[in-house]
């Protein structure tokens, strides 16, 4: 018994003429008969009473009917799956962010397009937001999360996530040392500054400065906001971090927000080449950030 068989016997059972059922199958009718009769042999049993004119189904060909209109749509069903999962998008794509990013922007997005696309590899790469543009740019990633820059090359895509705001930061317990320089009066010009080190972060905390005629001490100046908080927190001096950053850091309760005027927030997206865009991996991902 097999599929092509079952499918013979079902439409014969619906025109009850062996012409019509070899003539619409696309098989001789004596080919057909000779299935039938094979079909008949496997089973033991006659299907169909035949004479000149009609085909009638017996009693053991009306107890085959269903189980054999449901093999033939279970096997149909299972090859329209499998021929679905073959058209499905495959491949793999670089997304480049900061480890804060990662699972407080990343997880709700990629859950999604997981659940869609379960044969697309997604590698994730964490590391300096300030490296994002670049990184796409010179092909080291596909997507990145990262801060709007002052000038973004016209190679590239942004799409708008949201604002993110930023804070003048502070260890909770300062040495002497700092702590007479925040109070009773913030003397801006002698405390230690550990700044990003570039990127669209450090160009607000620049303007920030100079917007307060700050000249600063700069004690550090480093990659990644996450070692920011952490070195504010051991007590090295004072920093201008991004909220989220502060906010989702296992060490927030080891510092304190400076009262300050607002730094410009950040304008946070999701950035890739225009000219790659339309590539299927790509759209499919962009959709569901927008």
């Amino acid at each position: 018994m097999n599929i092509k068989s079952l499918q013979l016997f079902l439409h014969l059972c619906n025109s009850k003429n062996f012409s019509q059922t070899a003539q619409k199958m696309h098989i001789s009718p004596s080919a057909l008969s000779r299935l039938i009769q094979r079909l008949e042999q496997e089973l033991s049993q006659p299907l169909f009473i035949r004479d000149n004119r009609s085909v009638e189904l017996t009693t053991s060909g009306r107890k085959l009917l269903p189980v054999a209109s449901r093999i033939v749509a279970e096997w149909q069903q299972l090859q329209q799956e499998l021929t679905e999962q073959d058209q499905m998008l495959k491949g793999k794509l670089t997304l480049f962010c900061s480890v804060t990013a990662s699972y407080s922007h990343l997880p709700n997005v990629l859950n999604q397009f997981r659940q869609h696309y379960p044969q697309v590899e997604i590698q994730l790469v964490t590391g300096d937001p300030a490296q994002a543009v670049n990184k796409v740019l010179h092909d080291e990633a596909d997507f990145a999360i990262t801060a709007l820059p002052a000038n973004l090359p016209n190679k590239l895509t942004f799409i708008y996530l949201g604002n993110v705001s930023m804070s003048l930061i502070s260890p909770l317990i300062t040495s002497p040392g700092l702590q007479a320089l925040l109070s009773p009066d913030i003397q801006w010009d002698k405390l230690p500054f550990i700044l990003p080190e570039y990127g669209t972060a450090r160009e607000n905390a620049d303007k920030w400065m100079k917007s307060q005629k700050i000249k600063p001490n700069i004690y550090a100046q480093v990659a990644g906001h996450e070692a920011i908080v952490s070195m504010v927190a051991l007590g090295c001096g004072i920093g201008i971090a991004p909220d989220i950053v502060i906010e989702n850091s296992p060490i927030r309760d080891q510092i304190q927000k400076l009262p300050a005027a607002a730094v410009e927030p950040l304008t946070l997206g999701l950035c890739c080449k225009q000219s790659r865009q339309q590539e299927p991996l790509f759209q499919a991902l962009l959709t569901l950030f927008k």
